[in-house]
């Protein structure tokens, strides 16, 4: 832990730790870099992101930034809509969706975070906070992904894109007549698509220079 920069250990800190499961070493190291991305400021706001080398070539990059600055994420009940700028306290949080779970947990604790983590995944996709990922809110996803990469094309990518959201609206609706129309994946029927599928210590970032497979006790 000798990398890690301190931070005041007041009450503000201590509560933060307990909110988010960090130390408060780890606190620091976060602290750190937030400060190095803010230019030593008090908040941090989207073009801060976007000057970032490896984030600007990722093909969801808009959603990652935008998962920073969504209510949605705050752990505040309720609340919708964005924000222009993040304090501290937000920037932990949403760094805290990233944190593989501890070795210590408990089944119950496991299974509640894996929900949490999903529900953070879900926002990234449900771009327009209306509670269902769209076709067009999937095929954008995956558009970038494939196309991106350089191996196909727009138009191939898009009819990838198309055939697995189909096989998604399978999966959670079962069988569908021609005239129906799937208006789109629900939390409940994305937790059922990815049922049986561990994510939740697969979530790792490394764009902001810190690496949060260590970042758990």
């Amino acid at each position: 832990m000798g990398g890690f920069h301190s931070v005041p250990n007041d009450q503000r800190y201590r509560e933060l730790s307990e909110k988010t499961g960090f130390s408060l070493d780890q606190i620091g190291n976060l602290h750190h870099r937030f400060k190095q991305l803010s230019h030593n400021g008090n908040t941090l706001r989207r073009d801060d992101f976007s000057k970032i080398p490896d984030l600007a070539c990722n093909p969801i990059r808009f959603e990652i930034i935008e998962a920073f600055f969504d209510k949605r994420n705050f752990h505040s009940h309720g609340e919708e809509g964005s924000v222009e700028e993040i304090g501290f306290e937000e920037f932990v949080t949403i760094m805290s969706y990233f944190r593989p779970p501890s070795l210590h947990m408990s089944e119950e604790q496991r299974e509640e975070l894996r929900r949490i983590k999903l529900r953070f995944l879900f926002n990234m996709h449900d771009t327009d906070s209306d509670g269902t990922i769209t076709l067009q809110e999937y095929r954008h996803v995956v558009e970038e992904l494939l196309s991106r990469s350089g191996a196909l094309g727009r138009e191939t990518a898009k009819g990838i894109a198309d055939a697995a959201m189909l096989e998604v609206a399978s999966i959670s609706m079962g069988h569908m007549e021609p005239d129906e129309f799937y208006e789109g994946i629900t939390f409940e029927h994305f937790l059922k698509i990815l049922k049986g599928i561990e994510i939740e210590s697969k979530m790792h970032i490394r764009f902001l220079n810190v690496d949060t497979t260590i970042l758990c006790k």
